[in-house]
């Protein structure tokens, strides 16, 4: 195996604690002591010994491809579901020219094709001899596997059901050209890395310098069709982002009002709505706001459009983050990419707590006022283009969203007698919103 992965060229460049590289290792130390055994250089029992530890090296990368399946819902052929994931997420220079334009031409290509040659020989691997001399049976196992089912919030399906389809076309390629195509057309449809695969991250910071990406796996399906009312609202959302995917000239947004209203549903929904056409989100804490250049630095050169999601944005006096974020979204230095755009949402229209000793440096002059304190807490506001208002429903339109989440949940009441509900429920429940709404739904729903 060792010898196999020696000739890659694009892809051989893979950290020593990946599980592919400990097979190679493992498999070569396997042939230097059957060679030293069968030349007389060790004894039967140090052949047994050097045996034994060959075996428990495997049995650790067993495992680590089982918890890699488990983590993905990889089922069927496990060995080719975890070469073909280690393929879609190798970031490097062929892969990244090819992330959502396909296959170019150029010369890169035929480094690539040696490559996929050798990946051919790895999935056609005839581990029969390692298995016999080792009393094993695990790849044979791996080949044929039947995983255990469960729920899908456990595991990205998204993920795991594009893996799985590559990894079936992959295992029938004819040749290094066949398997060309297939990998290629995945990275033109999908991406590569984990950007490719997830719509949604949160971020943790590795040093001063970096960040890491972690995928949201369970992140809620919702579309906008899901969320009643707000026409207006979502339109204007649908339009911006539209144009933002499109490569068009869009605006930072930021959605503001009363809670409970759907404005991070719609923010999900957008997501939800556009990933097929390479829209992506990173979701940031305000505490995080210091990691926010690297995250820029990370992203500004893939084929994809990211949404900086900010969630319930808003500042104290104390807090002097704003005022980083102001530079970051515009006015610093550094121009913000054209695949950035900052959505928020927050429950404030200004973002930063106003107070009234900020007019106490009002200064008058001509019949005009000024407060350079309230200019400074307002300059962040101004840096979102769109801005779009969810205020809380009339009660009308609340029986309205009532009456047709009911219908989508298949509740079976009358109109009349679910509205007398909805509104026993909403003057114990927070009031008249949309989330009043849907925590009654689910509440009736229950009782059915």
């Amino acid at each position: 195996m060792n010898h196999i992965i020696s000739k890659m060229i694009m892809y051989g460049d893979m950290p020593k604690d990946t599980i592919l590289i400990e097979l190679a290792e493992l498999f070569k130390e396997f042939d230097r002591i059957e060679e030293d055994y069968k030349s007389g250089n060790i004894t039967t029992e140090q052949f047994n010994t050097g045996k034994d530890i060959v075996r428990t090296g495997i049995y650790k990368q067993i495992k680590r491809i089982l918890v890699v399946a488990t983590d993905y819902g990889f089922d069927t052929n496990l060995w080719h579901n975890y070469l073909t994931f280690v393929i879609i997420t190798n970031e490097n220079p062929f892969s990244l020219t090819c992330e959502k334009t396909g296959a170019n031409n150029g010369s890169v290509n035929h480094f690539a094709k040696n490559d996929f040659k050798a990946f051919k020989e790895l999935f056609d691997y005839d581990f029969s001899h390692i298995e016999k001399e080792l009393g094993i049976n695990c790849f044979s196992l791996l080949s044929d596997y039947k995983a255990i089912g469960k729920k899908e919030f456990m595991y990205n399906i998204n993920v795991s059901e594009k893996v799985q389809a590559l990894s079936l076309k992959l295992g029938k390629a004819a040749d290094e050209e066949e398997f060309f195509t297939y990998v290629t057309d995945f990275y033109r449809d999908y991406g590569v890395g984990m950007f490719g695969l997830n719509k949604a991250f949160r971020i943790t910071s590795q040093n001063e310098y970096q960040v890491n990406f972690c995928p949201i796996n369970n992140m809620d399906k919702v579309m906008l069709d899901d969320l009643i009312g707000y026409e207006i609202q979502k339109k204007k959302l649908v339009d911006n982002t539209k144009a933002f995917v499109e490569g068009k000239k869009a605006n930072n947004v930021l959605l503001f009002g009363d809670s409970g209203t759907g404005k991070s549903t719609s923010i999900k929904a957008i997501v939800n709505e556009f990933y097929d056409q390479g829209l992506r989100m990173i979701e940031i804490y305000k505490h995080q706001f210091k990691d926010l250049s690297n995250v820029i630095a990370s992203i500004k050169n893939r084929n994809y459009k990211f949404i900086i999601y900010m969630d319930d944005l808003s500042f104290e006096e104390f807090e002097i983050e704003y005022k980083f974020l102001k530079a970051v979204i515009e006015g610093g230095v550094e121009t913000k990419p054209e695949n950035i755009l900052i959505y928020a949402t927050s429950n404030r229209r200004h973002l930063v707590k106003e107070t009234w000793k900020d007019r106490d440096d009002v200064e008058k002059g001509q019949g005009l006022h000024r407060s350079d304190t309230m200019e400074e807490k307002l300059s962040l506001v101004n840096r979102f283009g769109v801005t779009i208002n969810y205020s809380k429903p009339s009660q009308k339109e609340y029986f309205n969203i009532v009456t047709e989440l009911a219908k989508k949940a298949g509740i079976d009441m009358s109109e009349s007698e679910l509205c007398a509900e909805a509104n026993k429920w909403e003057l114990s429940h927070g009031g008249i919103s949309g989330r009043t709404a849907q925590q009654f739904i689910n509440y009736i729903s229950a009782l059915q």
